[in-house]
Protein backbone atom coordinates (compact mmCIF):
# COMPACT_ATOMS: atom_id res chain seq x y z
CA UNK A 1 0.00 0.00 0.00
CA UNK A 2 1.38 3.30 -1.14
CA UNK A 3 1.90 5.77 1.36
CA UNK A 4 0.49 9.07 0.69
CA UNK A 5 2.52 11.92 0.88
CA UNK A 6 2.21 14.72 3.40
CA UNK A 7 1.68 17.78 2.91
CA UNK A 8 2.05 21.76 4.50
CA UNK A 9 0.31 24.90 3.80
CA UNK A 10 1.16 28.14 4.87
CA UNK A 11 -2.08 30.26 5.07
CA UNK A 12 -3.36 33.75 5.35
CA UNK A 13 -6.86 34.64 7.06
CA UNK A 14 -8.61 38.21 7.32
CA UNK A 15 -12.00 38.94 8.00
CA UNK A 16 -14.74 41.00 5.44
CA UNK A 17 -13.45 44.29 6.58
CA UNK A 18 -10.03 42.50 5.11
CA UNK A 19 -7.97 44.08 8.13
CA UNK A 20 -6.36 42.63 9.95
CA UNK A 21 -4.05 39.81 8.38
CA UNK A 22 -3.17 36.56 9.69
CA UNK A 23 -0.67 34.12 8.44
CA UNK A 24 -0.05 30.59 9.69
CA UNK A 25 1.04 27.12 8.92
CA UNK A 26 -0.61 23.93 9.08
CA UNK A 27 -0.94 20.13 8.10
CA UNK A 28 -4.42 19.82 6.70
CA UNK A 29 -6.15 23.27 5.50
CA UNK A 30 -9.59 21.95 5.26
CA UNK A 31 -9.52 21.37 9.50
CA UNK A 32 -7.78 24.57 10.15
CA UNK A 33 -10.08 26.97 8.00
CA UNK A 34 -13.12 24.99 9.56
CA UNK A 35 -11.38 25.28 12.98
CA UNK A 36 -10.82 29.06 12.32
CA UNK A 37 -14.50 29.56 10.78
CA UNK A 38 -16.00 27.95 14.01
CA UNK A 39 -13.37 29.92 16.64
CA UNK A 40 -12.30 26.91 18.23
CA UNK A 41 -9.67 29.03 20.09
CA UNK A 42 -10.29 31.86 21.57
CA UNK A 43 -7.08 33.87 20.17
CA UNK A 44 -6.16 36.40 18.17
CA UNK A 45 -8.02 35.00 14.90
CA UNK A 46 -11.58 34.68 17.03
CA UNK A 47 -11.00 38.18 18.38
CA UNK A 48 -10.90 39.77 15.50
CA UNK A 49 -13.11 37.55 13.25
CA UNK A 50 -10.37 35.66 11.12
CA UNK A 51 -12.05 33.15 9.18
CA UNK A 52 -11.63 34.04 5.32
CA UNK A 53 -9.04 32.07 3.94
CA UNK A 54 -7.57 34.74 1.24
CA UNK A 55 -4.19 32.88 0.64
CA UNK A 56 -2.34 29.30 0.86
CA UNK A 57 0.67 27.79 -0.13
CA UNK A 58 1.51 24.28 -0.34
CA UNK A 59 4.78 22.61 0.81
CA UNK A 60 6.35 19.15 0.68
CA UNK A 61 8.47 19.54 3.76
CA UNK A 62 7.02 21.01 7.04
CA UNK A 63 10.77 23.48 7.32
CA UNK A 64 9.76 25.28 3.98
CA UNK A 65 6.57 25.96 5.05
CA UNK A 66 7.86 27.08 8.65
CA UNK A 67 10.81 29.36 6.45
CA UNK A 68 8.02 31.06 4.28
CA UNK A 69 5.53 31.43 7.01
CA UNK A 70 8.68 33.36 9.21
CA UNK A 71 9.35 34.76 5.67
CA UNK A 72 5.61 36.87 5.12
CA UNK A 73 5.10 37.67 8.86
CA UNK A 74 8.14 39.52 8.16
CA UNK A 75 7.36 41.76 5.48
CA UNK A 76 4.67 45.19 5.46
CA UNK A 77 1.26 45.16 4.88
CA UNK A 78 1.88 46.49 1.43
CA UNK A 79 3.51 43.36 0.49
CA UNK A 80 1.10 40.96 1.74
CA UNK A 81 -1.83 42.78 0.27
CA UNK A 82 -0.24 42.17 -3.19
CA UNK A 83 0.84 38.60 -2.68
CA UNK A 84 -2.84 37.77 -1.73
CA UNK A 85 -3.90 40.21 -5.32
CA UNK A 86 -1.46 37.95 -7.36
CA UNK A 87 -3.34 35.13 -6.13
CA UNK A 88 -6.62 36.31 -5.24
CA UNK A 89 -7.37 39.11 -6.88
CA UNK A 90 -11.06 39.48 -5.35
CA UNK A 91 -10.01 38.59 -2.42
CA UNK A 92 -12.39 35.72 -2.43
CA UNK A 93 -12.94 32.92 0.68
CA UNK A 94 -11.15 30.11 -0.32
CA UNK A 95 -12.95 27.96 1.77
CA UNK A 96 -16.12 29.22 1.72
CA UNK A 97 -17.87 26.09 0.73
CA UNK A 98 -15.89 24.04 2.58
CA UNK A 99 -17.07 21.50 5.31
CA UNK A 100 -20.32 23.57 4.62
CA UNK A 101 -22.38 19.80 4.96
CA UNK A 102 -20.48 19.45 8.09
CA UNK A 103 -21.25 22.84 9.97
CA UNK A 104 -24.74 22.70 9.16
CA UNK A 105 -24.72 19.04 11.48
CA UNK A 106 -22.81 20.71 14.27
CA UNK A 107 -25.52 23.31 14.27
CA UNK A 108 -28.49 20.76 14.86
CA UNK A 109 -26.69 19.41 17.96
Amino acid sequence: MAQRERRYYVYILTNPSRRPLYTGVTNNIFRRSLEHKEKDDEGYTSHYNLNRLVYYQTFRYVGNAIQREKQIKSWGRAKKDALINAFNPKWDDLAREWGRSFLKDKEKT
